[in-house]
């Protein structure tokens, strides 16, 4: 079973964006998609607090499991390490699409560590800057909401205007959103990716070490 997980953040990625690199790297790679969670819970949230996500992951024991980055998980290192480690002891395979690669209990222990230590830098770094959006990002849309809706409608073939009158919205802004986030490409995972050649290499090189 394949199952996809999707964290939005205003920080981060929307979970359009998100979506799009999923659905297409799915497609490239010959994965069939089970089941999509998107997961608006907020960043502030610690692990115990989560406690429908804890429940899922663990009622689909065994699964493949596609995620955009490991901050879709959670930003906390402390409850970073719990979920890595409780994924890959119930027999998760997981594929972290934006690195292009897949950490598993046969994984070396460097791939995870890079991937968690590529994170910190991350916060550190950001932690640094101005507050406000970052550059390049999607602003949260009140369609936001009705994603996964949108994106099965797409796939069934319903017009704009019937999607409308189904979610009860206006005809002319889901129009705009649904060509803002590529929506058809996402549906129909025509935003093909390329798994890159020593990614692993790529993810473990980034670690720092202080001098």
């Amino acid at each position: 079973m394949t199952i996809v997980y999707i964290r939005p953040d205003k920080n981060f990625s929307s979970a359009p964006e998100q979506l799009q690199l999923i659905n297409s790297y799915a497609l490239a790679n010959d994965l069939v998609i089970n089941d999509e969670y998107v997961d608006y819970t907020s960043q502030s949230k610690r692990l115990d607090e989560r406690g429908n996500v804890t429940s899922y992951f663990q009622s689909n024991e065994g699964a493949t499991l596609l995620i955009y980055d490991v901050w879709v998980l959670t930003t906390d290192m402390e409850d970073l390490i719990q979920m890595i480690s409780c994924l890959l002891k119930k027999n998760y395979i997981v594929h972290i699409i934006k690195h292009s690669v897949i950490i598993s209990k046969e994984s070396n222990a460097m791939l995870v560590l890079g991937l968690m230590d590529q994170l910190r830098q991350k916060l550190k770094n950001d932690s640094k800057r101005v507050i406000g959006r970052p550059k390049g990002s999607r602003s949260n849309s009140k369609f936001d909401v009705y994603l996964n809706q949108i994106i099965e409608y797409i796939r069934e073939k319903k017009s704009v205007s019937e999607m409308a009158r189904l979610l009860n919205v206006s005809r002319s802004s889901l129009k705009d959103y649904i060509e803002s986030r590529e929506l058809k490409q996402v549906a129909f995972g025509s935003l093909v990716t390329h798994k890159k050649e020593g990614a692993e290499e790529q993810v473990i090189n980034t670690i720092i070490c202080p001098d």
